[in-house]
């Protein structure tokens, strides 16, 4: 799905393309489905934040840049679906040629789903490869739990046939004064990380287990925020070659100032020897037959740009992800051994890139 981010950006204006750096949620759904509530949850804003980052992108829909200070990725919230006068033909179109993973809100207790049925076809029928999530609201209105089940089926269904295709799909409740939904919440998360990682590694709720962990979350997006730039900076042949490993090298120094660490000669061949020449010569091999792959007329142009950024993305995050916990582990005078740093890159690498098994 990282692949559909650079893919979308080709034979784009220089502005055009800049609005597709971020990875594009995409909240379809009637009136009162709970959008602008599912995003505040997600991103544990609060409704005035939510109300006033909202910002037109086209003449009926509207996105939201998060986190606004510095985003990383982009909701994307058109109109409701089913208003009277309003025919959503345009803004589906416009929005779905710059999205990268679909959620579809359904209120559980509103049976009368045809509206978002039909355009979640259109959709589908246009974008075979679009990913998308069915988001069952509303879970709090219906208590009984028989009833509960058969709405949950009833609207499945519908947008099954819709889509051509069974959807992955959560049920939650987005009561404001209620106690939030962790579960429902958490579901959806897991499938917004297999579906488009960029966002959904930013938008997951970790659970720190350790100190180590916990310091990790203060500079979480910072690391995502090279590895956002690493993934669109290798798409033009050779470029990559200079860009991407820049980009990571400041990320290194970054991190190293936020964990008191000095990147000096001893500390750098200390974690290049401790990450291993099996990582390293395998990074190095897969980046060096990438960038040939984008040299290649047409194919370089699409699929091997696209992977390449992919993999960019991902292997910058793992890099920068094995870096904080080798700093972490530095300035507590326990230094990581190679196996266990290796697992942290290996795991980091694995949960970022929806290229690797």
């Amino acid at each position: 799905m990282l692949n559909k981010i650079l893919r979308r950006s080709t034979g784009q204006t220089k502005d055009q393309s800049k609005d597709r750096v971020l990875p594009v949620v995409w909240l379809l759904g009637k009136t009162a489905a709970g959008k602008s509530s599912l995003v505040r949850a997600l991103t544990e804003q609060s409704d005035a934040e939510i109300g006033n980052g909202f910002q037109p992108c086209t003449r009926s829909a509207h996105s939201y840049d998060f986190p606004p200070e510095e985003p990383l990725v982009r909701f994307l919230d058109t109109r409701g679906l089913g208003e009277a006068g309003y025919d959503p033909a345009d803004d589906l179109a416009a929005c779905r040629n710059r999205s990268h993973v679909l959620l579809v809100l359904c209120r559980l207790d509103d049976p009368v789903q045809g509206v978002v049925a039909d355009a979640l076809g259109d959709i589908a029928a246009h974008d075979k490869d679009m990913r998308a999530i069915l988001v069952l609201t509303g879970k709090d209105l219906i208590p009984d739990p028989e009833a509960l089940e058969r709405a949950e089926r009833t609207i499945a269904a519908q947008m099954t046939r819709a889509a051509r295709r069974e959807l992955p799909r959560v049920s939650l409740s987005l009561a404001p004064n209620e106690t939030t939904d962790t579960v429902g919440l958490d579901a959806l998360r897991h499938h917004l990380l297999d579906a488009l990682p960029a966002a959904g590694l930013l938008l997951e709720k970790t659970r720190a287990s350790d100190a180590e962990q916990v310091e990790f979350q203060k500079h979480k997006r910072c690391v995502l925020s090279y590895a956002g730039v690493a993934l669109t900076s290798d798409i033009a042949p050779v470029v990559g070659m200079v860009a991407v490993p820049v980009t990571q090298m400041k990320m290194l120094h970054e991190l190293g100032l936020r964990y008191g660490v000095k990147w000096d000669r001893k500390i750098g061949a200390a974690f290049l020897s401790t990450m291993g020449l099996s990582v390293g010569a395998r990074y190095a091999a897969n980046f060096g037959l990438r960038e040939l792959a984008k040299l290649i007329p047409v194919y370089g142009q699409t699929v091997g740009a696209a992977t390449a950024g992919a993999i960019s993305f991902a292997t910058t995050y793992a890099l920068g992800r094995a870096a904080a916990y080798f700093l972490y582990r530095t300035a507590q005078d326990s230094p990581p051994s190679e196996e266990e740093l290796r697992k942290v890159y290996q795991r980091a690498f694995k949960r970022s890139s929806d290229e690797a098994d």
